[in-house]
C-alpha cells in the first residue's frame, strides 16, 4: 500500500483500491483530495493489468461527508493550482460524469452525504455498509449538489422521489438506498471491502475490451438510448474481431478459463 497523505493506494490482484484518507475530518473533500482521487483514477486507467478499481475510505464513521466546509469558508480554490493538480481535477471531472474507463466500484464503509454521496453515484457499482446513511443535504446549507448529484438522482429516479431527496436534503439509510436502486449490495460494516473486492473480481474475470465497451454503451444508453445504439454499432466490430473474443470462444469449447490479452 502506498501513502500519498490524503489518498492510500493498494493493489489487490487486478484491482486498485483507492482509499480516501482523512478520517479525522470524516474524509471531507478538499481541492487537493479531489485532485488526488483524479490522479489515482489516471493510475488505474493507465495500467493494463488493472481491470477494476474500488473507491473506499479510511475509518468506520464515514465514507465521505462531502465538501470540507471549513476549507470552503476559508476560500479554498477548486480550480486547481499546479499542472499536476489540474490534471487530477480534470480526471476527477470525468469521474463525476461516469467517464472513467476502468469499472469503478464504490465501497461505502460509512455514511456518504453531499459530495461523498455524489462520489458513490459516479461509481458503476456500489457496496454499502448496513450502518451507512446517505443524502444530498446541500440545500440545508444554501448550496446545491453541483458535483453531479442532482443530475444523477434526477436521471435515475422517478421525479417525485428525486425531488423529495434533493429538496428536503433528508438522509436515508442503506436499505432505502438499495430499494431505490442507488446501491447494489448492503452488507455488515466489517464486510464492505471484502464484498467490494469479490464484486471487482467477478468483473475483472471478464474480457477487458468487452467490459470497457459494455460499460460505455450501457452508460450512454441510460442517458440517451439512441446514443447507446450508436456506440454499440461503433464498438461492436472491434470487440468481435479481437483476440480476446476468439480466446473467449476457444476457452468455452475447451472448458478452461480464458487468458485475456486486452486486444
Amino acid at each position: 500500500m502506498s501513502d500519498t497523505s490524503e489518498i492510500l493506494l493498494e493493489r489487490v490482484g487486478a484491482t486498485l483500491v483507492i482509499r480516501l484518507n482523512r478520517p479525522e475530518a470524516r474524509n471531507a473533500l478538499t481541492p487537493s483530495l479531489l485532485s488526488a482521487i483524479g490522479l489515482a483514477v489516471i493510475e488505474a486507467e493507465s495500467d493494463p493489468e488493472i481491470r477494476a478499481a474500488i473507491l473506499t475510505a479510511t475509518g468506520d464513521r464515514a465514507f465521505c461527508v462531502g465538501m470540507d466546509l471549513k476549507a470552503f469558508t476559508k476560500g479554498a480554490s477548486y480550480g486547481g493550482g499546479s499542472e499536476e493538480d489540474k490534471k487530477g481535477l480534470e480526471a476527477f471531472g470525468r469521474l463525476t460524469k461516469g467517464e472513467v474507463t476502468v469499472p469503478l466500484i464504490g465501497a461505502a464503509n460509512g455514511t456518504a452525504v453531499g459530495g461523498g454521496f455524489e462520489l458513490l453515484l459516479s461509481c458503476d457499482l456500489v457496496v454499502a455498509s448496513s450502518a451507512a446513511k446517505f443524502g444530498l443535504p446541500e440545500v440545508k446549507r444554501g448550496l446545491l449538489a453541483a458535483g453531479g448529484g442532482a443530475v444523477a438522482i434526477g436521471s435515475r429516479l422517478p421525479l417525485a422521489l428525486a425531488l423529495e431527496l434533493t429538496l428536503t436534503g433528508d438522509l436515508f439509510d442503506a436499505a432505502r438506498a438499495q430499494q431505490l436502486g442507488l446501491v447494489n449490495t448492503v452488507v455488515e460494516p466489517a464486510q464492505v471491502l471484502e464484498a467490494a473486492l469479490a464484486l471487482a473480481g467477478r468483473v475483472a474475470a471478464n474480457g477487458p475490451l468487452a467490459v470497457a465497451a459494455t460499460k460505455e454503451i450501457v452508460r450512454a444508453a441510460a442517458a440517451d438510448p439512441a446514443r447507446g445504439q450508436e456506440r454499440m454499432a461503433q464498438l461492436s466490430p472491434a470487440v468481435f474481431a479481437s483476440e480476446d473474443a476468439k480466446e473467449g470462444a476457444m476457452a468455452f469449447i475447451e472448458k478452461r478459463e480464458p487468458q485475456w490479452k486486452g486486444r
